[in-house]
């Protein structure tokens, strides 16, 4: 697998791309984005340098990889 510093958790990916967790585990599972698993205890974990990429072209495009457009940042309270 690598060095696992190249990697992060779902909950780091999530707030990195600005969704839900829910919403990797769907892109993971239809395999919009790829996901890897922990040797240890098989938590799901996404490279960073994917995540990056993923995030630049949601910025050129404005689409999420569902196809849905960006929606406009509000004003959330934090979970």
């Amino acid at each position: 697998m690598g060095k696992l510093k190249q990697y992060v958790t779902i909950k780091q990916a999530a707030e990195y791309l600005g969704v839900c967790q829910n919403t990797l585990r769907n892109w993971g599972a239809s395999g919009k984005l790829k996901e890897r698993r922990h040797p240890v205890n098989s938590y799901r974990l996404y490279k960073r340098t994917e995540l990056k990429a993923l995030l630049r072209r949601i910025e050129k495009t404005g689409l999420y990889p569902t196809g849905w457009p960006r929606e406009a940042k509000r004003n959330r309270k934090p979970r």
